[in-house]
């Protein structure tokens, strides 16, 4: 019996099979030549060449442009839950080979989508609970068996759901956030980084509530704080601002952001770790603020830029290239001689050569010299696959600044 006969047959157009051949996962509609069967979503599916070469196994969702997520290119590997078994093992031996018994075991994302052969799937740790986030209405289907995986392997005190912003459209997917299992997670929850403790609401916070991608790039950013007075923008709950402000010669940190509560979050989290007295937050949209401080002659010696994701679709990238230049222009005007800026985009749509430009761009707009010291990316737990360059998402420049 063979696997055409047994599983709905996915058949490519000519001359579309390349990117599957080399892993890629994601199968869009104007790939597709034919479909057997009719397939519901979540229906496994055998995907074959157009001279009928055997390319992969994958999940498929008749609502979504990703039709097709694939997930193995074994022609016998069956996608149940052995299969799934050995994935979120193999995710999780990663963690901890990575971090061992440090704090950022239980402070580390687990499971990274494409990059773990999960595509889909997001696991974050946030001490003794998991934050799950689903990106696939196909996947979603075998919840119940990945959470009892993760239960056996990680014995959480809870599991608790988050739905990324506008996910539930593209993918068709009926969620709610919420409690998936176990204890409701405490509000907040407390994390140790870089030997500072941080609060996370995992139940309000942005996205899965902290931004472990970021872990290894705040402590290159205190490594510039000794004698600086500090900008931080976009500080969401202090994490940047609380790295620099530990540092013994750090002379102040101005932190902005426009959400109160993870205004609140981060003052709470600067009282804790003793730094109140060293950090002033701001609550306001951080263009408007840029633009005051440019206007009042403010000067920084170290400015951290880390907003949200400005370019959600491919056709908001003009939009999103014009915000990073503007806001990166503006922060270059307050620089003082010779300051430091670390600017970032997670951005997956703005590519790593779009952003050199928009240091570029700006630069020349505010008649400033700039060297890119430092090219960083993403915290090893969020790892980039090679056969999907689309996980590679993080850019961050560490730049001097001089007239």
């Amino acid at each position: 019996m063979t696997s055409e006969s047994t599983y709905p047959v996915v058949t490519l157009k000519p001359k579309k099979a390349l990117p599957f051949f080399s892993r890629h996962p994601w199968m869009y509609a104007n790939a597709i030549k034919t479909i057997t069967n009719s397939p519901d979503v979540g229906a496994e599916v055998v995907v074959l060449s157009n001279d009928g070469k055997f390319i992969g196994r994958g999940l498929y969702n008749p609502q979504s442009k990703i039709r097709v997520r694939l997930y193995s290119w074994e022609e016998e590997q069956l996608l149940e839950r052995p299969f799934w078994e050995r994935r979120i093992k193999a995710a999780i031996d990663l963690r901890r080979k990575l971090f061992g018994d440090g704090p950022a075991w239980k402070a580390c994302r687990l499971i990274f989508s494409e990059s773990d052969g999960l595509s889909g799937l997001t696991v974050d740790r946030v001490d003794d609970w998991l934050v799950v986030q689903w990106t696939s209405a196909a996947l979603i289907k075998h919840q119940a068996e990945i959470l009892e995986i993760l239960q056996a392997e990680l014995s959480p005190k809870g599991i608790w759901l988050r739905t990324e912003k506008g996910i539930k459209e593209l993918e068709g997917l009926d969620v709610s956030d919420g409690l998936l299992s176990g204890e409701r997670p405490p509000r907040p929850l407390f994390i140790e980084e870089n030997g500072l403790q941080f609060g996370v609401d995992l139940v309000e916070g942005q996205k899965t509530g902290f931004y472990f991608d970021q872990r290894e790039n705040r402590k290159a950013f205190a490594g510039y704080a000794d004698g600086a007075n500090v900008l931080d923008v976009c500080c969401y709950t202090g994490s940047f601002a609380l790295n620099a402000a530990k540092q013994p010669g750090c002379q102040h940190v101005h932190a902005i952001d426009s959400s109160a509560s993870a205004l609140e979050l981060a003052k709470g989290n600067a009282e804790l770790n003793e730094l109140s007295a060293k950090i002033t937050f701001q609550h306001a949209d951080a263009f408007d603020a840029l633009e005051e401080l440019v206007a009042e002659k403010k000067r920084f010696d170290l400015i951290i830029l880390d907003p949200p994701k400005m370019a959600r679709t491919r056709g908001g990238l003009s939009r999103a290239i014009k915000g990073y230049v503007r806001m990166n222009r503006m922060a270059m005007e307050l620089m003082n001689p010779n300051g430091i800026l670390m600017t970032c985009s997670c951005s997956g749509h703005v590519t790593h050569e779009d952003f050199e430009q928009v240091v570029a761009r700006a630069a020349l707009d505010a008649n400033k010299t700039v060297q890119i010291l430092e090219e960083r990316g993403q915290a090893p737990d969020h790892p980039v696959i090679s056969s999907c360059l689309e996980t590679s998402y993080l850019k961050t420049f560490i730049c001097r600044v001089s007239s």
